[in-house]
């Protein structure tokens, strides 16, 4: 059964691609030469050069790390190491919006590449004064020219610089006042370095989101900690264990003080898929009633009566998911596509979508795929 019409698909997970002169276009002259930029590397295999970002003499190789979006499974693995051999969609706004007209996507958030999912790129320059003339370049193209190019399509989420908490408040203010509507940040921020969730140190940075009604979208793997088994293990093992690290952030977050300092505090779960739901609610429950009084955890309110005031979970590919939705919370859950990703259905989403509802009411489809979208991102049709 297809999808209705009425029914517009908003993607809670999506990528773009920065394009080439986001930061020389933005960042003052004494910065450029230090600030990302595009540059040229022969590659070992001869052909033309790659494509490569440099920021403070440091190379990042990837330029379009995993933009696959129109190849075959049989041709994943070699990464588009030059903007040519990428679609337009990966980083032209006007393009993708065609490419999401051919998959039957009305909308989606758009996470960084280069910067990393919550901007932890920026994290690791020595420079802070640039770092954060990087982390605000990147949000003003985000609101100014990619979300511009469809205000109704585009969710403007922003980054900020995650080293400096009053930098972070402010951010997120000068963000707001421009339309930004969520705000990318590590599902864990203990393995950046970083205060962890169970500290007091992000209390002003949850406030203003709070204060901003924006919502925090936490990407998995922004801790830059890959579930891994063994050093020699195959990538397909991460792969498959990657939704782990959204197991670990919702177990993180509801036995945290987080959700109790600050009760208005909203997150949304990408990449993570919503099958594992029920079984870890449960699970921490019953950690809850056993082991609660011995520790430092809140002993009034139960994790998954937390969870559900507080956390949307996503998915690409779930029918065990779907058939559980009930378990999970129909309200609870949101669509992804993923594009341009290597999970993507891309150009089929929205057919993909349909086959995955097949056996759900209208009503709640509706639900999953928009109405829980523009609820949750305050994102008004």
């Amino acid at each position: 059964m297809p999808l209705q019409p009425y029914m517009k698909l908003l993607s809670t997970d999506d990528h773009l691609i920065e394009h080439p002169t986001l930061w020389t276009d933005r960042l003052p002259a004494r910065f450029r030469d230090q600030g990302p930029r595009i540059v040229e590397q022969a590659r070992r295999s001869g052909g033309p050069p790659s494509e490569v970002w440099s920021y403070e003499d440091r190379i990042y190789p990837y330029i379009g790390l995993n933009a696959v979006a129109g190849k075959k499974p049989e041709e994943y693995g070699t990464e588009p190491t030059r903007y040519d051999e990428m679609i337009p969609g990966c980083y032209d706004p006007q393009a993708r919006l065609a490419d999401m007209d051919i998959d039957g996507v009305w909308g989606a958030i758009n996470f960084p590449s280069f910067p990393r999912f919550a901007g932890t790129v920026f994290l690791e320059g020595r420079d802070k004064e640039l770092a954060l003339l990087c982390v605000q370049a990147w949000n003003d193209y985000k609101l100014d020219e990619w979300c511009a190019a469809a205000p109704d399509r585009f969710i403007p989420m922003v980054i900020l610089p995650l080293w400096d908490v009053d930098a972070c408040v402010a951010e997120i203010h000068r963000t707001a006042a421009k339309g930004a509507k969520c705000i990318g940040f590590p599902e864990n921020p203990s393995p950046l370095g970083l205060p962890s969730f169970h500290t007091d140190h992000w209390d002003p940075v949850f406030a203003a989101a709070e204060e901003t009604d924006m919502p925090l979208t936490l990407h998995f793997g922004t801790s830059g900690k890959a579930p891994i088994t063994a050093p020699e293990a195959p990538m397909a093992v991460m792969i498959a264990l990657f939704g782990c690290n959204s197991m670990y952030a919702t177990a993180d977050l509801l036995f945290s003080p987080v959700f109790h300092r600050h009760p208005k505090l909203k997150v949304g779960l990408s990449e993570g898929g919503i099958g594992w739901i029920p079984y870890m609610l449960e699970r921490m429950d019953s950690t809850w009633e056993r082991h609660r009084y011995y520790q430092n955890i809140n002993q009034s309110i139960r994790p998954s009566d937390l969870f559900r005031k507080h956390i949307h979970g996503c998915f690409i590919d779930d029918m065990f998911g779907i058939k559980n939705r009930y378990d999970v919370g129909v309200d609870l859950i949101t669509w992804e596509c993923d594009y341009p990703h290597s999970d993507s259905y891309w150009p089929h989403s929205r057919k993909r979508a349909a086959e995955t509802f097949h056996d759900v009411p209208d009503e709640e489809v509706h639900k999953m795929v928009e109405l829980n979208v523009r609820r949750l991102y305050n994102f008004p049709a």
